[in-house]
């Protein structure tokens, strides 16, 4: 039946008897219009409850539903929900490693199971697997934006027939309308138009039913974040520098404990809280800290135990030692090093009220249904693969988001805690900062070349690959650059216009000679530095040696005298230095008291000694340098006498011809061809101006040019696969042989890998178990050094992966040829363990025996195991695969499935 032409309708008041806020009637509007909707609102503010919409109706016209999340936990969260909704017969789950109701009309599932869905069909066409589906709801979307799983993403949106209605929900898009006009543009392209239709639209807001606070922690106490217009750091929190001008670094101990941080928040009535650290081990030590704390009552406390009681019972495996007690005083800890078991009891406990604290890892923020009225981060700043790092405003927003109960709370509470590291400042940023935009980590892989290859032609896989994010983002950013380019080619033409009489050779010639000129000029000043320095040391000798009546010529260094002034040496007198004051008189019979630097130059004449007797200089000269005084009636006489042309001084060689060479090159620069353009140097500054524009332009147009060949970036990237695939047998032309359709079937981080070795024939002799342990060790990554396990494979295990070792490194070298980076793992460290539990309930250790033999964490040995599992089940399915493979995985998948796996 199609949606469009059933007469059913639905009215939301009766599915919600609630007053509905603005943006779910007009989400439920746009849906009732046959529209895809992008609904982009604040953790908490009710987005499910589209979703659920969504559900409703899709049932009512009698079509089915898949609730997509990017996370196992979420989905089988989503599924409890769902079935005390619509009842359990209407529910089915799939992750991959669990199958419940497929063939409901409501469907919850992992991106990655839709994603894989989509491709046992040509893409936007319908097959078995979507058929009569309505809606798909794509739950925390902005995983598009994890590097290591966003291609998930972007494929079930470019794959999904485009008469299905999307569902995309997400409390943190920095560019929701980018995002939501991308989608419009390739179900526009899905359905054959060249433009979007319109079809696809936003539903954004930023209402919050419960107001979310900030605050700050330090040893003082808590303190509002940000001041009273909520958009700035309060002025309170504002550490004094030091004298200095530097702020020092806190200590540990000056920064608020653990139990300090709590005791706050329980004396502000703030509790229940998710502690976030970015640590399974600070977590664990958090709990431990808190050995003395009880926040529970007698009464809460004897419901915690009543509970956790009888959950012992039925999973007594599950209980470690340690974990009760903390838990009964409303205390506890939630990482992926703990038990799924153990985690779902403190989810139960948590949202029933009875725990008060959770120390968590960030992954608790991804859509787990733990309603908080306060979230505490301890630490700003996280390691990261690109080593330690501030958390970007997005992680700090979906962590603080979580704050707020509906229904429960009149305002959340999100608590930075001050550490050395980062202070309030750090704090307030993240808190007034926009969630940043969504960006692509679209990656072809081998699965997808050669799903893509068995059902499309070449040309068509080259038309997906560009619908990608990241291709519709740079063709976004080459519309300003296409601008930029017209402006700049104007600009040019203009001046183009204007220099058209001129010769570029002669802009160029000028140039070279005025920077000649320039750097002849600088030569000359240098010389005539040296030079003055010479004349000083010889003038000074040669002052020395006059006496009294000797004519002098003076000039400036504290006498203000611009020309050399012709003078009488009256007397010497004794210096404070190693140069004797000059005691003269000038031509213009004024007195001055000088050094040997002031004397530029000795006339050959002089005055009798009898002339300089008659003279008496003035009382009030002061024997300092610089100092002068008129003269009188009496020194007039003398005065005239003095020559009165200044001086020629003889300038050295070495600067004479210096200034030669400039004459000359000023003469050329007089005489230029560019002196017609009237004024050369304003000539010259277009000219530059002209070459500064053209660089901008061939910048612009290259970035153009890279953005434009980035188009065609995949479709390189999509021929380095097909590239290895060919190498390796698994396509011939563009057609996947039979390895290829087997590699096409596998889900992986490297399909190729796995298809080479299950289709070497290789594993054919291992036992179930052992077969177990040989996938381990193809999917599991290089633990860490500390890493270790008493438990070790058995020898018929050993001998396998030294053959497949072989293929390995062939793999490495052709990848690497082509610069394709899919890692190709082949552990050993761990797998023992895989075998000892793939033996079956019978002959392997119980699960605490299990796993005191390794330092592996339990939730990491269960995601060990359920990974394992995973491709065991791939195993049947999986085309032109051996009986004795399809029949040893199905044994071992089955032996392997008990709990907690």
């Amino acid at each position: 039946m199609n949606a469009s032409s059933s007469p059913s309708t639905l009215n939301p008041e009766d599915l919600f008897p609630f007053q509905l806020d603005e943006f779910q009637r007009d989400a439920i509007a746009a849906l009732d219009a046959e529209k895809s909707i992008v609904v982009c609102a604040p953790t908490g503010s009710g987005k499910t409850l589209i979703g659920e919409y969504a559900i409703h109706r899709s049932l009512a016209r009698g079509r089915r539903v898949f609730y997509t999340s990017p996370l196992k936990a979420l989905s089988n969260q989503k599924l409890r929900d769902f079935q005390q909704i619509f009842g359990e017969e209407q529910v089915g789950l799939i992750t991959g490693d669990i199958l419940v109701n497929v063939g409901a009309p409501i469907v919850v599932m992992t991106t990655e199971i839709f994603r894989n869905m989509l491709y046992e069909t040509p893409i936007g066409e319908v097959g078995t697997s979507v058929e009569d589906v309505g809606a798909v709801v794509l739950d925390e979307c902005h995983y598009l934006s994890d590097r290591g799983r966003g291609t998930v993403w972007e494929e079930s949106i470019i794959y999904c027939p485009p008469h299905i209605q999307l569902v995309a929900l997400s409390a943190t898009i920095g560019n929701p309308q980018e995002f939501t006009d991308w989608i419009d543009n390739v179900r526009a392209i899905a359905r054959g138009k060249s433009l979007p239709q319109g079809e696809c639209v936003l539903i954004n807001s930023d209402f919050r039913p419960v107001p979310l606070q900030f605050y700050y922690s330090t040893v003082k106490g808590l303190f509002p974040l940000l001041d009273s217009q909520q958009d700035r750091l309060n002025p309170r929190l504002k550490r004094k520098p030091k004298s200095t001008g530097k702020r020092r670094r806190l200590r540990q101990d000056e920064c608020p404990s653990i139990a300090s941080v709590v005791s706050q928040l329980q004396q502000k009535e703030m509790l229940p809280a998710i502690y976030v650290i970015f640590s399974r081990r600070g977590c664990e030590q958090a709990v431990a800290s808190l050995g003395g704390l009880t926040l529970t009552s007698d009464a809460e406390a004897l419901q915690i135990r009543e509970i956790s009681d009888r959950w012992s019972l039925e999973n007594p495996e599950a209980v470690r030692p340690g974990q009760i007690e903390p838990l009964i005083r409303g205390i506890a800890s939630h990482h992926a090093g703990l038990l799924p078991a153990w985690k779902g009891l403190v989810e139960q406990l948590f949202e029933a009220g009875l725990v008060k604290v959770v120390f968590a890892t960030a992954t608790l923020a991804a859509g787990i249904n733990m309603p908080a009225r306060a979230t505490v981060i301890s630490s700003l700043s996280k390691r990261s693969d690109e080593g330690h790092r501030l958390l970007t405003p997005s992680e700090f927003l979906q962590i603080a988001g979580r704050a707020g109960r509906r229904g429960m709370d009149t305002v959340g509470y999100a608590i930075a805690v001050e550490t050395p590291f980062e202070g309030a400042k750090e704090a307030a940023y993240l808190a007034t900062t926009e969630a940043e935009p969504l960006r692509s980590w679209f990656t072809p892989s081998y699965g997808m070349a050669l799903n893509l290859l068995q059902k499309h032609s070449l040309e068509e896989v080259q038309n997906l690959l560009k619908r990608s994010f990241a291709e519709y983002q740079i063709k976004l950013r080459l519309g300003p650059e296409q601008q930029a380019i017209a402006l700049l080619t104007t600009e040019l033409a203009k001046l183009d216009v204007q220099l058209a009489p001129m010769n570029p050779k002669q802009f160029a010639d000028y140039e070279k000679k005025s920077q000649h000129l320039k750097e002849e000029r600088r030569l000359l000043k240098i010389l005539e530095q040296q030079a003055e320095v010479t004349r000083k040391r010889e003038m000074a000798s040669s002052v020395n040696e006059i006496s009294p009546g000797a004519i002098l010529y003076l000039k400036g260094h504290g006498l203000r005298l611009s020309e050399p002034l012709p003078a009488l040496l009256y007397e010497k007198a004794a210096g404070n230095g190693q140069f004797p004051y000059l005691i003269c008189l000038g031509a213009n019979n004024r007195w001055y008291v000088a050094t040997s630097n002031n004397a530029i130059a000795i006339d050959s004449a002089s005055l009798p000694p009898a002339t300089v007797a008659k003279l008496l200089p003035p009382a009030e000269l002061t024997l300092k340098q610089g100092h002068s005084r008129k003269g009188d009636a009496n020194s007039a006489p003398v005065a005239e006498q003095l020559p009165q042309t200044t001086a020629v001084i003889a300038l050295a060689p070495e600067v004479l011809e210096q200034q030669q060479i400039i004459e000359r090159l000023q003469e050329q620069l007089e005489s230029h061809p560019l002196q017609q353009w009237g004024d050369p140097d304003r000539a010259l500054k277009r000219h530059r101006q002209r070459q500064q524009l053209q660089e901008e332009l061939n910048q612009t147009r290259a970035k153009y040019q890279r953005h434009q060949s980035h188009r065609s970036y995949y479709w390189e990237e999509f021929l380095q696969l097909i590239r290895v695939l060919r190498e390796f047998g698994a396509i011939e032309g563009y057609n996947p042989t039979s390895l290829g359709q087997a590699a096409a079937t596998i889900r992986s981080e490297n399909e190729l890998w796995l298809g080479l070795a299950l289709m070497s024939g290789e594993m054919e002799v291992l036992e179930p178990a052992q077969l177990a342990a040989a996938i381990a060790s193809l999917i599991s990554e290089t633990p860490r050094n500390d890493t270790w396990c008493d438990y070790r494979p058995s020898e018929a295990v050993v001998q396998v992966l030294g053959q497949l070792r072989k293929i390995r490194h062939r793999l490495n070298q052709v990848q690497h040829h082509n610069n394709v980076a899919f890692p190709v793992w082949l552990e050993q460290e761990t797998i023992g363990l895989v075998e000892r539990w793939a033996l079956g309930e019978e002959e392997s250790p119980d699960w605490n025996a299990l796993c005191d033999k390794t330092s592996l964490d339990d939730g990491d040995v269960v995601r060990m195991l359920r990974r394992t599992v995973d491709v065991l089940l791939q195993i049947p399915q999986i085309p032109g695969i051996s009986d004795t493979l399809f029949r040893k995985a199905r044994i071992a998948a089955s032996q392997m499935r008990r709990f907690p796996v």
